[in-house]
């Protein structure tokens, strides 16, 4: 009865699932490869249920285990809020991996400076990038995302926003491009060739519906799914691409392209970073929202910090 109630076995237990291997938890928790398995051998013995079994090469849950992940994975962090005070957590002290969602543009711009700093002040812990994919995956409430970074729609009531930036579109085209070198006027701009990115492959936005109401309308090449993919394709043609103003800077910057004002009155771009109420007074959670929303203003020049809020 004693191993049933061992936290140390939920921690375990939790780093398996996350992992998917015994050496991968191992390594998270800083623990022999036989240590490991002894752990995995009480935990089998503890819920009567092998949880994890070979496939192939691979090590894959059972059904048992894909049923309690989520609840681990809870009761482990309310037990480490439980004995950690906020102004007590030690970066140095945290183990363990992070998944953070965000476009691949987005990541292209803080993703180094993020692992630096990480790296620098927590050099225990693992960020894992995921990218947006074309429909909305629940994935913060589901708990297979710790951290969102993005333009956030509609959220549920559970998931907590913070505000990090307000950014603007701007016109990205190659040097040479006729916009750049003749200037922009509203005619030419919707003249020219326009190629948008979208993860969920729309055809029509904000921009068209401007122009709806202007009588006018763009001409559109296509679409594809990041901006930094965009960015490329526009490097090597006249096609005319889009960017946030303040974030991708640097990434426009990186690649010689130039940005130019939409010549449009469009909506603020909000760019912010969400997680799941659970984690809200998480003092390892508040510390990694703190890396990313410092690494955010550092990269974009701004000025001032936003406060978690709902």
């Amino acid at each position: 009865m004693q191993s049933r109630l061992d936290l140390n076995l939920l921690i375990a237990l939790d780093a398996l699932l996350e992992e998917g291997s015994v050496t991968g938890a191992a390594d998270r928790l800083h623990l022999s490869g036989p240590a490991m398995s002894r752990t995995l051998g009480r935990i089998r013995k503890a819920m009567g249920d092998p949880i994890l079994v070979r496939s192939g090469r691979a090590m894959v849950p059972t059904p048992r285990a894909l049923a309690v992940r989520a609840e681990v994975h809870e009761l482990v962090q309310r037990a480490h809020i439980v004995f950690t005070a906020e102004d007590e957590l030690d970066p140095r002290s945290l183990s363990g991996c992070f998944t953070l969602q965000a476009d691949e543009g987005t990541v292209a711009v803080i993703g180094g400076p993020l692992f630096e700093r990480v790296a620098r002040e927590a050099p225990g812990v693992t960020l894992r990038f995921l990218g947006e994919g074309p429909i909305d995956t629940h994935s913060l409430r589901r708990d297979t995302v710790d951290l969102e970074i993005g333009v956030i729609g509609a959220p549920g009531p559970e998931i907590q926003i913070e505000p990090l930036l307000a950014d603007r579109f701007t016109t990205v085209v190659r040097p040479d491009h006729p916009l750049a070198r003749d200037g922009m006027t509203l005619d030419a701009w919707t003249a020219a060739a326009q190629l948008t990115s979208t993860r969920r492959g729309r055809l029509t936005g904000p921009i068209d519906g401007l122009l709806a109401e202007m009588g006018r309308g763009r001409r559109l090449a296509g679409t594809v799914p990041t901006v930094t993919t965009s960015l490329f394709i526009v490097m090597e043609t006249d096609l005319v691409g889009f960017a946030a103003e303040r974030l991708h800077r640097r990434l426009v910057e990186r690649l010689g392209l130039v940005a130019l004002p939409i010549p449009l009155d469009l909506p603020p771009l909000e760019l912010s970073q969400a997680w799941h109420a659970r984690y809200g007074a998480d003092p390892a959670h508040a510390w990694l929202r703190r890396c990313v929303r410092e690494t955010v203003l550092a990269v974009t020049g701004e000025r001032g910090a936003g406060r978690d809020t709902v």
